[in-house]
């Protein structure tokens, strides 16, 4: 059975040539060897009647197993069928290739001291010769840390921030003409009716047009605008030029 330095790794061989992926013991991640060509297929004395093309010996060894020996003994049964029937000089070439696989791919992994695990570059704790799982990276630590509290405060700020100050209700205007919603325009929906509010004849404040007398001076809203003259203060009706009292210019 081959043995991979590895916890895990695929061999994605076929009868015309070798090749093998290696992976990480801690993230998964996964460097796949250079190809090798087989001498014995090419030489026509490989075995033509393989039932099963590369299989994918990852389903198995791939990821995190639960019970690693298990899978790798059920890994070694599945190699063995489907390799069965291969010449002893394919045989021997695959043991071979497997070798160079594996000196290859050694070359991309390290050995944590710790735990013993082979891990791949971006696992691995160069300053303490650790995996990342046994001695996390200080500087990664610490920026996963700040970004965290950056989150948390930026959560708690949003919780009490005011971010609308509207009102909740909403006001729909009447026409005073059909007694309808008349919509937002200046003529009612229904209608037609126009929505323009009154203006008393003596304060100039608006009114609303069923009114008859005004709600902010108490004036008739029917009866004439009548004005005062500013030198005297006699009153006048609309359209007079002079004053009365005392021939003020109006």
């Amino acid at each position: 059975m081959l043995q991979s330095f590895t916890r895990n790794y695929e061999d994605n061989s076929t009868e015309a040539g070798f090749q093998f992926t290696f992976y990480c013991d801690l993230c998964q991640d996964g460097h796949k060897s250079s190809f090798i060509e087989s001498e014995t297929y090419k030489k026509g004395r490989g075995l033509r009647g393989l039932a099963q093309g590369a299989g994918v010996l990852g389903s198995l060894l791939g990821g995190r197993v639960g019970n690693l020996g298990y899978s790798l003994e059920r890994g070694g049964h599945v190699l063995s069928d489907r390799f069965a029937g291969m010449s002893p000089e394919w045989q021997k070439e695959h043991e071979n290739a497997f070798e160079r696989g594996k000196n290859e791919a050694q070359r991309f992994f390290n050995r944590c001291h710790g735990c013993r695990i082979w891990v791949c570059e971006s696992c691995y704790n160069e300053d303490e010769g650790l995996c990342t799982e046994c001695a996390p990276r200080q500087e990664i630590t610490v920026a996963r840390a700040r970004a965290d509290a950056m989150k948390r405060n930026i959560e708690e700020a949003a919780e009490s921030a005011t971010v609308w100050k509207g009102n909740i209700e909403s006001k729909t205007t009447i026409c005073t003409s059909c007694n309808k919603p008349a919509g937002t325009g200046k003529f009612c929906n229904n209608c037609g009716a126009s929505l323009a509010l009154a203006v008393c004849p003596s304060c100039k404040k608006e009114n609303a047009k069923t009114v008859r007398f005004c709600n902010h001076c108490g004036s008739s809203m029917s009866a004439p605008a009548v004005s005062k003259c500013p030198g005297c203060g006699d009153e006048y009706s609309p359209g007079t030029k002079f004053c009365g009292g005392c021939g003020t210019k109006l």
